[in-house]
């Protein structure tokens, strides 16, 4: 009887994937669960290097994962992002667009400042770093994935919070016209977008704001960035290969929900 040596390998084994604001919130969980499907992985982050490097280290030292400090809103930062990845691993198979921002500024208190801000970061980081991603799959020959981390909010009114909501409406028309300009390329371009998920920027909710959003949300619980991980493990899998151009909503039924605003 022989014996079967064959190390078991992921979805993602040795793929290149990066993936922005990689170190906390729902980054870090894609970041985590591509590096359990055998990618191997560029987390690019702004702040909190230690962590970022602690996550390397986690995750299987420089032969598996390396941070990049890269601001996303300059598309410099990002084109250093892409060299970076492709120096160190030779090619880029996955973009992970994530890094965003928030401000809860409605249209009559939104200023231009925060406004440009929000904007450099939250749509023109991710077009630029799909373009910069796209240009390097191209030039490799066998395609790729983009993934924009969107949100409810490309399709659902947020009065509290019009420039974030104006972002992600924008990055639902780059992820359509992206998918269909790249599919000749063999390039994918998917949106996944989350509803509510438990990470830092629900740390300032009550007890009872927690209770009565879970209330709202017809599974009846708040998401978390380890399954938003395993929705972009599964968008840039082969498994998903004839998804592009289009949303994926994971957001608990709450958008069917009638007065879950």
């Amino acid at each position: 009887m022989s014996s079967d040596t064959t190390t078991p390998t992921g979805s993602l084994q040795d793929k290149v994937v990066i993936v922005t604001g990689g170190n906390s919130g729902i980054g870090e969980g894609i970041v985590r669960e591509c590096a359990a499907q055998g990618a191997k992985v560029v987390i690019d982050y702004v702040g909190n290097a230690e962590y970022a490097a602690q996550m390397v280290e986690e995750l299987g030292g420089a032969e598996r994962a390396i941070a990049v400090k890269a601001d996303v809103s300059k598309v410099a930062d990002l084109t250093m992002l892409v060299s970076i990845a492709v120096e160190t691993f030779g090619r880029l198979d996955v973009m992970v667009n994530n890094a965003g921002v928030e401000f809860g500024e409605t249209l009559l208190t939104l200023t231009e400042e925060k406004y440009d801000l929000l904007m450099a970061i939250n749509l023109k980081g991710a077009t630029f770093g799909t373009k910069l991603a796209a240009e390097q799959m191209i030039k490799q020959g066998d395609g790729g994935v983009v993934i924009n981390v969107s949100s409810t909010h490309e399709d659902w009114p947020m009065p509290s919070d019009l420039a974030y909501c104006v972002s992600k409406g924008g990055m639902r028309m780059l992820t359509r016209n992206a998918g269909v300009e790249l599919g000749e390329h063999g390039v994918r371009v998917v949106n996944i977008a989350p509803g509510a998920i438990d990470t830092p920027i629900n740390d300032e909710d009550t007890p009872a704001e927690t209770k009565a959003l879970e209330a709202a949300i017809p599974l009846g619980y708040i998401g978390t960035p380890q399954q938003m991980g395993q929705l972009a493990t599964f968008v840039a899998s082969e498994a998903a290969r004839y998804i592009t151009a289009t949303t994926i909503f994971a957001d608990g039924g709450l958008m069917q929900k009638p007065g879950a605003v």
